[in-house]
């Protein structure tokens, strides 16, 4: 999904799922705060709301930070060495690069005032001290919200304490109890008459919001009167003569422990196995894990329904997107009954098998029509991959890390996760030994993300002369080959000549090995371009569409669609590349491959300068600015200081003037990813969706 930008405003910062309510004094100290402070911390015990109000106010600031408000969301995170990784995925950055990613982040947050929301940071907090300190020290214009349990213990942090809602009658507690009973009840009114009934169960949840939540939707089964006796028994069990005061921890735990109460034994089962998942799940992967005993798998889909009446569950999404999560809490409660059922290590395993399964499929299916759906469908269940392969890699048999984690080359290669692959399969790759199938295909992935830096030297070095043949020519303007200054850049040429020189091997079977024949005719078109050979690379890249359109492929198919456009530059016939080069950006929009959007980006600058339309040219140059930073790879420098954009940089300026090819190209690097595949494409920038 592109960055969200509105009124200048660039993010990442997901709608408010209801109203808030509340917290005027908190939000008005928080504005000033992330005025004056670059790091504010909110404290407080869980479910006392605050990420609830990290998320409000930092839609109330974004006025302040034009560069950027992005919110990482930790809760799911269970290594803390993919901290910096999770950071560079919120805020777009695509992990391709060889250097550290952490200097690679600094990068891209730099250029403005910038705001990070860092979310449950307890449980990496030493990792997100450290990480926090480095973004501080070289992002000067960087402010970093954090909630957390415990301070960073970062210098210059500020901490600020969120306390229970106030308990009074005509407070937040009423008030937010009161909004989410109506939203349960439809009929359900605050009144002078149960003003004082609705206050007494505020005050025994201790005003707790994720206490007072659970709680009001307890009124579509129980009336008013009812809840607060239930209640009262409830906590008067609990409370022992020596305690008489509630402490806040307890109070939550007690609340959640009578919503588990409320629910069916097969509800409670269901919860409990639920908890293994990471970032969400699908009714399909509930019903593969979670099946077994009791629970029937054609059950599921009626108890995620049942659990979703009851709030433990949330829905998200419609039709074939439906997906499910639980909070953290009430989560953190289902793995406590889960091990207490002595089934943790059985529907841990299932989870693993279902993940495996799921990336084997992926990579069947991957060269194939349903390319975009398995983007996206890897893409929703990231956390979940990364748990199961956490789970291969503790366990006893090597052999299941390096099958999940060279299985999933295609997601690690094309969706833009080279550096987080890369991370899986060394570690996979030093727990194994050198022989069998899942060694060598781990190897293969191992290589095909892995980017050589001398390789990539040399393909700027192609890139160079092929302007200076172009200008030989006489083209009307320098045709350059985005091989050397996109594709190459990208990496996909270094790793092509890399994988498929002379003596290499492919990987053995399967999906992968379907790719390293399409990526071998890429490799031919590219050095064939490269050598002016472009009547020879249009026939090789027309086979690689042919085949990719025998498959319904995107992903590849849109290479040779770039390279049958850069075959038509190459002999001085743009207009006729055109439809080409939208083809190829197109199908790159489609599969989420964003490098491979800056790339084609690029070739569409060749295309509408060789048409004769500078203007649009110019346009486009500050629209590839913006995505190859996003895109990072700064192995070779910042974009505009490849030889493709000094190239053309300094022939636009030149025919435009400086004061207007400066304005055209900032208006290209204002826009959004959606307006300007818009723009690309030749429609109304301002028709993207609001």
């Amino acid at each position: 999904m592109a960055p969200s930008v509105r009124d200048g405003r660039v993010g990442n910062l997901p709608a408010e799922a209801n109203a808030f309510v509340g917290r005027q004094t908190e939000l008005a100290a928080l504005s000033g705060l992330l005025r004056d402070c670059r790091l504010v911390t909110l404290t407080g015990p869980a479910g006392v709301g605050k990420s609830r109000l990290a998320l409000r106010a930092a839609h109330a600031e974004r006025g302040l930070f034009p560069a950027g408000v992005w919110l990482v969301e930790l809760s799911e995170l269970k290594n803390p060495d993919l901290l910096t990784n999770a950071v560079a995925q919120a805020t777009r950055l695509v992990e391709q690069t060889l250097r550290p990613l952490l200097e690679a982040v600094c990068e891209h947050l730099a250029g403005g005032p910038v705001l990070l929301v860092l979310d449950t940071c307890e449980h990496v907090l030493d990792e997100c001290a450290r990480v926090v300190q480095e973004l501080l020290a070289n992002v000067p214009e960087l402010h970093v919200l954090a909630t957390s349990r415990q301070p960073l213990g970062v210098a210059g942090e500020h901490l600020m304490a969120v306390a229970p809602l106030p308990l009074g009658e005509r407070d937040d507690a009423v008030a937010l109890f009161a909004a989410r009973a109506a939203a349960a009840v439809p009929s359900f009114e605050l009144t002078d008459d149960n003003r004082a009934g609705v206050a007494a169960v505020c005050a025994r949840l201790d005003g707790i919001p994720l206490a007072l939540e659970l709680a009001a939707v307890r009124l579509r089964g129980f009336p008013l009167h009812r809840l607060l006796e239930g209640l009262d028994s409830r906590f008067d069990l609990l409370v022992s003569p020596a305690r008489p005061l509630l402490v806040r921890h307890q109070t939550l735990r007690t609340a959640i422990g009578w919503s588990h109460e409320l629910c069916t034994p097969l509800e409670r089962l269901l919860w409990a196995r639920l908890s293994v998942f990471a970032g969400g799940w699908d009714v399909e992967a509930a019903e593969f894990v979670c099946h077994g005993g009791p629970v029937d798998a054609e059950e599921i889909m009626a108890l995620l329904a049942s659990l979703t009446d009851k709030s433990i569950v949330t829905r998200e999404g419609e039709g074939a997107a439906v997906r499910y999560r639980m909070l953290d809490t009430v989560r953190s409660f289902g793995a406590e009954w889960l091990a207490a059922l002595g089934e943790e290590g059985t529907v841990r395993r299932r989870h693993r098998d279902y993940y495996r399964w799921t990336a084997r499929q992926g990579e069947a299916e991957w060269l194939g029509p349903g390319q975009r759906v398995w983007a996206e469908r890897l893409t929703a269940e990231h956390a979940n991959l990364r748990v199961a392969l956490e789970e291969c890699l503790a366990s006893e048999d090597p052999e299941s890390g390096l099958e999940l984690a060279g299985s999933l080359w295609y997601f690690w290669f094309a969706c833009g996760f080279a550096e987080e692959g890369r991370g899986y399969l060394e570690r996979a790759l030093r727990r194994a030994s050198g022989t069998g199938p899942e060694y060598s295909l781990a190897v293969w992935a191992h290589r095909l993300v892995t980017v050589v830096p001398e390789d990539l030297e040399a393909a700027e070095s192609v890139s160079a002369a092929y302007v200076w043949l172009a200008q030989e020519r006489g083209l009307p303007v320098p045709a350059l080959p985005l091989t050397g200054a996109s594709l190459a850049v990208r990496g996909e040429s270094a790793r092509s000549a890399l994988l498929y020189g002379p003596g290499s091997q492919g990987p053995g079977g399967g999906g992968g090995a379907e790719f390293y024949q399409l990526l071998a005719l890429a490799l031919q078109a590219y050095v064939m371009a490269g050598q002016g050979a472009f009547e020879r690379c249009a026939t090789v890249a027309e086979k690689l569409r042919a085949d990719c359109a025998k498959r319904g492929e995107l992903w590849m198919r849109a290479w040779g669609d770039f390279f049958v456009a850069l075959s038509e530059i190459g002999l001085a016939r743009p207009d006729e590349a055109l439809h080409s080069v939208c083809e190829a950006l197109s199908a790159k929009w489609r599969v989420h491959d964003r490098l491979g959007v800056a790339a084609v980006c690029d070739l569409l600058v060749v295309t509408q300068a060789a048409r004769g339309d500078p203007v649009l040219a110019a346009r486009l140059l500050g629209v590839g600015g913006r995505l190859w930073h996003t895109a990072g790879l700064p192995r070779l420098g910042a974009p505009e200081e490849t030889v493709f954009r000094r190239e053309y940089g300094r022939l636009l300026r030149a025919a435009l003037g400086d004061a207007v090819f400066t304005q055209l190209v900032e208006e290209g690097h204002s826009l959004d990813e959606e307006a300007a595949l818009r723009l690309a494409l030749g429609e109304d920038p301002s028709d993207a969706k609001a």
